[in-house]
């Protein structure tokens, strides 16, 4: 049997409501975030963990955003994007495994350094790897996007796999 090393890339980006600056919670790599005006989405809206089930995607070969995930969200009412990853990693094929994950997240708001540790642990939980197998930066981008603007937050995901052959 011969190990392969694979890296996939994932991203998504969503956008901040039109609403009154207020408290509200955005929810981030499966965790809540206090911010100043909530995120536009039909599920949850963790733009994280969109960006990881692209790359798993991008993995298996099988599209679940646009697709299971619409039936999860749409029909059925699942907002829970931990749903969506977890449907989306039933497609590992035998002998993979995640070993890697690391995140881009660009935004301006909200500010992410006080929650980065639990960011960590709750990717690595999800996805069934050490704490320490979870890199994550966070950063306005000098305001040069939309997101470094404040109009919402984007995230670039790359994962590692190991796969037996």
């Amino acid at each position: 049997m011969e190990t392969v090393y694979i890296s996939t890339i994932g991203q998504d980006s969503h956008r901040f409501e039109d609403a009154p600056e207020g408290a509200y919670k955005v929810r981030l790599c499966g965790i809540d975030i206090d911010s100043s005006r909530p995120i536009s989405a039909n599920s949850d809206g963790d733009v994280a963990l969109h960006a990881i089930t692209n790359a798993i995607s991008g993995f298996t070969g099988v599209n679940i955003l646009g697709g299971a995930a619409d039936t999860l969200c749409l029909d059925k009412g699942i907002k829970d994007s931990a749903v969506y990853l977890e449907e989306a990693l039933r497609y590992m094929p035998e002998g993979a495994q995640v070993i890697f994950c690391s995140l881009t997240i660009e935004c301006l708001r909200p500010k992410l350094k006080d929650y980065i540790d639990d960011m960590k642990g709750s990717i690595a939980g999800l996805l069934g790897i050490p704490k320490a197998s979870v890199g994550i930066t966070a950063t306005t981008g000098e305001g040069l996007t939309g997101m470094g603007r404040g109009e919402g937050i984007q995230v670039f995901c790359i994962l590692s796999f190991k796969k037996t052959v």
